[in-house]
């Protein structure tokens, strides 16, 4: 999966002086940036990837079972690939769920 948000490999982190320049979205959600994709769309993306990968994967399980291919390695890989993509959607929603448990708790 690519790194939407650009924050992998960054000199200076999530936070402090080193991003202090930097323009961030307003509170509203909407990027400073009119072309730049909104969080629904990248997350909407990476779901269609995760789906790509697990059907790449089932396809190569197939393959390997009615004997179309018999490299045992690369299936192992593809299914590994589509397990570690599915844990870090799943991890994703998590944390969404987690956050907006906890912005239901906020009193007003």
């Amino acid at each position: 999966m690519t790194d939407p948000l650009g924050l992998i490999g960054q000199s200076g982190g999530l936070g402090g002086v080193h991003n202090a320049g930097r323009q961030r979205a307003p509170a509203g959600g909407t990027p400073s940036d009119p072309n730049a994709p909104s969080f629904k769309d990248v997350l909407l993306e990476n779901i269609r990837q995760v789906n790509k990968l697990q059907a790449e994967a089932s396809n190569a399980i197939e393959d390997l079972q009615t004997g179309k291919r018999n490299d045992v390695e690369g299936v192992l890989l593809a299914t590994q690939k589509a397990d570690t993509a599915f844990r870090m959607l799943v991890s994703v929603r998590n944390k969404l769920s987690q956050a907006y448990e906890e912005i239901k708790q906020i009193r007003v």
